[in-house]
């Protein structure tokens, strides 16, 4: 089970009253949802209804139609997904968004000489690059793949792409992290190396998942919100999630209790 969160003053993300529609067409319904400094939270509910909306609001993607966003007591409502990343926030996609035919290690230099703003070209200075090398080589011992370094990202295995996605994302050292469905596709055991490894890359960070796996959300969440046809249906600490019947009946069902 993670840790417990940490406090601060004010919700590091807070949304207030979101709503959203699509051409008339009506997806989320007054959505409000604070998520604390350094908690593991994890937002559930079927299919359809909004949680890869509510993503695609916090991180810029798409503008609500009524409401407002705050990252770090400051509304960033609009704010395009760039500048949010500048100030912090960083996602993965659901499906996997990496670039195959560079090696594994290009493609997480590339997230962290966009994070120090360099261009990487023959004049850089070497000093500088040496710098960068070795900031990228922590990045893959922390997604256990320095050992596959030079290896086309492309060629290797679908979970080991998927925890360098999660390396692209930490890359550039957000204080917020927005996994969209991490797991999807993974086998059992490729799972359990997962949820080990977003455990492991998220301590001391803030982390908001969007993912289907129940065994995942009870094993990382410190608090879970069900949304339920575009409408917060619950909101609270794993346990009280697994009890609570209006869930139950609407999302987990009888037999996911255990």
């Amino acid at each position: 089970m993670a840790e417990a969160a940490g406090n601060s003053a004010y919700p590091i993300l807070e949304l207030q009253g979101i709503y959203k529609d699509f051409d008339g067409l009506e997806v989320l319904f007054g959505i409000n949802l604070g998520i604390q400094k350094e908690e593991r939270h994890a937002v559930i509910g079927p299919n359809g209804a909004g949680k890869s909306t509510i993503f695609n609001i916090i991180t810029g993607k798409y503008l609500p139609s009524k409401g407002k966003i705050f990252f770090k007591g400051q509304e960033v409502t609009g704010t395009s997904p760039y500048r949010l990343n500048r100030q912090g926030l960083a996602r993965s996609f659901q499906i996997t968004n990496i670039f195959r035919t560079m090696t594994v290690f290009q493609n997480v230099r590339n997230a962290i000489l966009s994070k120090n703003k360099i261009r990487y070209n023959l004049f850089s200075r070497l000093d500088r690059m040496k710098d960068i090398s070795e900031q990228t080589e922590k990045v893959l011992e922390q997604i256990g793949l320095l050992d596959r370094k030079d290896v086309v990202a492309g060629l290797l295995s679908y979970g080991q792409q998927r925890a360098l996605e999660i390396g692209l994302t930490i890359a550039t050292e957000p204080e917020l992290i927005l996994l969209d469905e991490p797991t999807a596709g993974m086998s059992s055991e490729e799972t359990r190396e997962a949820v080990k490894l977003i455990g492991r890359v998220t301590q001391g960070k803030t982390l908001v998942i969007v993912e289907h796996d129940m065994e995942v959300v009870f094993s990382l969440a410190d608090r879970i919100t069900v949304i339920y046809y575009g409408e917060v249906l619950a909101s609270g600490p794993p346990d009280e999630i697994r009890q609570n019947q209006k869930v139950k009946d609407a999302y987990l069902g009888e037999e996911k209790e255990e």
